[in-house]
């Protein structure tokens, strides 16, 4: 006679979770700015990266996640001066609270180049990035001076007039190469690239 006995047994296990296996999505930049003077001969290129605010990557993430029916109010790009200058962006910066740094292109904060802000024209995204579909140029018209670095303001309320403190601070970066000179009739060409 055959005695068959039956076990049942179970085992249980607690893995730590793999951080290979999650995705995120970091909002990041980079500017690309090239001064030529005013016989197009270049002067000097650099290549920097950026911070992306904390109030710019809220925006993203409304309108992203949220939006209905959302329109872009610009965006614009300005240059940050080197007058009055003390501490570079922060993620905690806003268009109206920048307390370090100053927008160039009004009053005295030099180098005064054509108004107004230009205005962001992208390409479509490709690999996780969006580019601009052309560089933006700021002439310098009638006062030279140094410039810091760059910025983009856009959403409700921005505006494309040099100094005004609406809209949404996205982001903000200095040259890596140290300030930068600008002199009377030469065009500084930037491009940005942001990727997540």
């Amino acid at each position: 006679m055959e005695k068959v006995v039956t076990i049942e047994n179970s085992d249980a296990k607690i893995i730590k979770g793999d951080k290979s296996m999650r995705e995120e999505a970091k909002a990041e930049g980079v500017y690309t700015a090239k001064c030529y003077d005013k016989d197009g001969k270049l002067k000097w290129e650099d290549t920097f990266e950026n911070v992306v605010t904390t109030v710019g990557k809220n925006l993203a993430l409304d309108t992203y996640l949220a939006g209905s029916g959302y329109t872009v109010t610009g965006p614009f790009m300005g240059l940050i001066s080197s007058v009055s200058y003390t501490t570079g962006p922060v993620v905690g910066d806003t268009m109206a609270s920048h307390g370090g740094w100053f927008e160039a292109g009004y009053s005295t904060y030099f180098p005064l180049y054509t108004a107004p802000r230009k205005t962001c024209a992208w390409a479509g995204a490709s690999g996780g990035s969006k580019a601009l579909s052309a560089a933006l140029n700021f002439v310098c018209i009638t006062t030279g001076g140094t410039v810091k670095g760059c910025f983009i303001v856009y959403g409700t309320g921005a505006v494309s007039t040099i100094n005004d403190i609406n809209g949404v601070l996205y982001s903000a970066g200095l040259f890596t190469g140290g300030d930068k000179t600008i002199s009377v009739g030469d065009t500084l060409q930037v491009s940005y690239t942001t990727s997540m």
